[in-house]
């Protein structure tokens, strides 16, 4: 096999090769590389069109790369400072859930926050293993949920020595880190796997004063989302694992879920991307920082609006704070961050992250521009001047510690029935309830439905947020577990 480098991008160089070789399709795609749907090639075009291709020898096979998806994956973990990279198309989400489901079987504990995104409680519906929550602290001024104290993690592996594996959100979607290095130590002492969700962290690797990434950390897996701060294609995503893991079992676990269609789309896409971040990423993350920065000083200039930063750093639920982030509370001028969602949106063309019920987020890259922020920060301020209002009445906190009574698995597959959600109270819930994004469950199978779950529920269906999760997709109605 050739030699490649971190100035290659072996599926990007094959694909040009392909392009060149004018090779007649008789397989599929259908469309023929856009000649069977003109709209289709219209829209994409004719290059995105005839790159969209199927496996065949010269361009290796994602579900058993020997050759140019292999080299792409060497190079990833190479950039990374991983043992082993693995090229995920299924999003995020599949490498959440192949690290869970690569780590623990059915009936094994798992230690992990709370607020974790839904893959992974998905995760464990689908493999059986057993969640042992750790609830994460809150801060009372935001309410929102920050990291997982150590020491809360300590007492969970004293009470669950079995556990198998301890899962870290790295950064959550606020930007908040915990004590990364301290847990995964934690966990090797007690011969527990360390997982890393960094959904959020791709910079992490590349950038200069940047919190700590899994992989530097220690971590043995780290699922992290190249298309949502790396570059690449929307649902594009990498598996990183170090030395101590099965490489060829955790390939063989990615396998069971993941397409056997991997698109190439996707593929030369995390290739093109690892190769400009490894390139270009200390300058791309340093602008990206000083766009932050400039937008947060700004906004917290306006009054009324909170855009917080490191001041947040407490030594341990807030170990270590992500300044890419524009994360900015709103409570305090009478309007939940999803009011001022939609106010951004809908009045002024501006389409940020999400808003939940007091706070925003707004993602920055380095492919922003000045002049768009400046219109972000004077639409803020002519919300504030035309919409705020008093602030009593306001729901004033987004995470409600759950009380578990099931294991997913068992809640989801067990005998249910629906019932209007507001004659709900007291039982165990069977599907999830959560606003989204950002995708955090207010409410999981296995957990009691409380009055507090329900006044949220609630609350943030009048507010406007967009709530996923039940099999009623007007949300009200939810399936609960009888017979327990």
């Amino acid at each position: 096999m050739k030699k490649y480098t971190q100035q290659n991008a072996p599926i990007h160089e094959a694909l040009l090769r392909h392009k060149a070789n004018r090779v007649v399709p008789f397989d599929v795609p259908g469309h023929k590389g856009g000649r069977g749907n003109k709209e289709l090639t219209d829209f994409l075009g004719e290059n995105c069109l005839k790159a969209d291709v199927n496996s065949m020898k010269p361009l290796d096979n994602l579900c058993h790369p020997v050759s140019v998806i292999k080299a792409a994956e060497e190079l990833a973990a190479e950039a990374f400072g991983a043992a082993a990279a693995y090229f995920i198309v299924n999003g995020t989400t599949a490498a959440v859930q192949a690290m869970i489901m690569a780590s623990c079987k059915a009936g094994e504990k798992i230690i992990m926050p709370r607020n974790v995104h839904r893959s992974a409680i998905n995760a464990l519906v689908v493999c059986g293993a057993i969640p042992v929550y750790v609830n994460p602290g809150v801060n009372a001024q935001l309410g929102i949920p920050l990291g997982m104290s150590l020491a809360d993690v300590e007492n969970a592996i004293r009470e669950n020595p079995d556990a198998k594996a301890i899962l870290v959100n790295n950064p959550t979607y606020y930007g908040i880190c915990s004590d990364l290095v301290a847990i995964v130590a934690l966990a090797h002492r007690h011969n527990m796997l360390a997982l890393v969700d960094e959904a959020h962290g791709t910079h992490f690797y590349f950038g200069e004063a940047m919190p700590v990434s899994g992989m530097k950390a220690g971590a043995d897996m780290a699922a992290v989302s190249m298309h949502k701060t790396g570059g690449s294609l929307t649902q594009s995503s990498l598996l990183l694992c170090g030395p101590s893991i099965s490489a060829g079992y955790v390939r063989q676990v990615i396998n069971l879920t993941q397409t056997t269609s991997g698109s190439y789309l996707l593929m030369v896409s995390l290739d093109i991307a690892r190769k400009n971040l490894y390139q270009n990423g200390k300058e791309l993350v340093r602008k990206t920082v000083a766009f932050a920065e400039y937008a947060r000083s700004e906004i917290n200039k306006l009054g009324g609006y909170y855009a917080f930063s490191k001041e947040m750093i407490n030594g341990d639920t807030v170990f270590d704070f992500d300044t890419t982030k524009l994360s900015v509370h709103t409570l305090d001028i009478g309007l939940a961050g999803i009011e001022v969602y939609d106010l951004l949106r809908d009045e002024y063309g501006i389409q940020i992250e999400f808003g939940d019920i007091g706070n925003i987020l707004a993602i920055i890259s380095a492919g922003d521009r000045t002049l768009e922020l400046e219109r972000l920060i004077s639409s803020l301020s002519e919300i504030k001047r035309r919409y705020s209002k008093d602030k009593a009445g306001m729901f004033d906190h987004e995470y409600i510690n759950p009380e578990v009574v099931l294991p997913p698995q068992k809640a989801f597959y067990n005998k249910n029935r629906m019932v209007a959600i507001e004659e709900s109270l007291g039982e165990i819930s069977a599907e999830f309830v959560m606003a989204y994004p950002p995708g955090i469950p207010i409410l999981a199978p296995g957990e009691r439905i409380t009055g507090e779950i329900l006044s949220y529920i609630q609350y943030a269906k009048k507010k406007g947020c967009f709530l996923t999760g039940t099999q009623d997709l007007n949300i009200e109605k939810i399936n609960i577990v009888e017979g327990i």
